[in-house]
């Protein structure tokens, strides 16, 4: 079975378009390459990933496309397409020939409606990508669970995946009120979850293993040991830790998984997510 890291970004930095990197994320403002991740994952017995889109552009899909035609780890591409474009059919269809494109994300974390998701314009997007069989990222925060539950209610038939557990408030250790609406989502079984961004939603400087178990008890009790998998979030985790220190965080936590859960964990899930073979 394949190990998969299904969760990480390439980039070549450019401060005007990247805007979203602020000075205290001084050590994201640089280029980061298949080359500097290429290691690093062989370094883990990772076998390959999944790049997310992390601009929203055509010009992202074909950066991202053209690395993964370039590097053969790079098993799958999750890009940005506009879902609310009237000829959006037409639009998925000009991408149908990439075999290496899984499925698109857009940036609902950042837009100033929350419910975006489930607008008119929106939704006909989500409906059609299921006539191409692409997939889902759901980028979200906690407010918006209760939108995302509503969404993936609607398209049973579509699949979707949640990024980052829906970047929950570790720091402050908030966690009942996200516990309850990822419980909803996750009674959806078109949903499954990605166990990433974790980090970087806790103490940058001063985490610990502890501050992670009540939110990774509700995620695998949530979803099932079929509808999870791993993702490192590089390079956004090296914001609060090294690629081994998230990685080790991830995989004490399994330990107490059986065998075949972690192999679904570790990539089975995200193989068959993605449709990777």
């Amino acid at each position: 079975m394949l190990k998969i890291d299904a969760h990480q970004h390439f980039w070549v930095y450019d401060e005007i378009r990247d805007s979203w990197i602020s000075e205290e994320m001084a050590v994201l403002r640089k280029d980061y390459l298949p080359g500097d991740l290429l290691p690093v994952l062989q370094q883990h017995q990772f076998d390959g990933c999944i790049v997310v889109q992390s601009d929203q552009s055509n010009a992202e899909n074909r950066f991202q496309l053209a690395n993964a035609d370039a590097y053969d780890f790079i098993k799958g591409v999750v890009g940005w397409v506009d879902l609310q474009a009237a000829d959006i059919k037409d639009q998925l269809a000009a991408w149908r020939s990439f075999k290496k494109l899984k499925g698109f994300r857009h940036i609902l974390q950042g837009e100033a409606d929350r419910a975006l998701m489930l607008k008119p314009a929106f939704l006909n997007g989500i409906q059609a990508l299921k006539v191409f069989d692409y997939t889902y990222d759901i980028l979200i925060f906690p407010d918006q669970l209760k939108f995302a539950t509503a969404l993936a209610a609607r398209f049973p038939d579509q699949k979707f995946v949640l990024d980052h557990i829906a970047k929950p408030d570790i720091k402050n250790q908030k966690i009942a009120d996200w516990q309850q609406d990822i419980q909803a989502l996750a009674a959806l079984e078109n949903v499954s979850c990605k166990v990433s961004g974790m980090v970087t939603e806790a103490h940058w400087s001063d985490w610990k293993s502890g501050d992670f178990k009540a939110y990774l008890d509700v995620v695998f009790e949530a979803f099932g040991p079929k509808r999870v998998m791993y993702g490192s979030d590089w390079p956004v985790c090296l914001l609060a830790g090294s690629y081994g220190a998230v990685l080790n965080l991830v995989d004490e936590y399994t330990k107490a998984l059986s065998a075949n859960e972690r192999d679904l964990f570790w990539g089975g899930n995200a193989t068959n997510f993605y449709n990777l073979i």
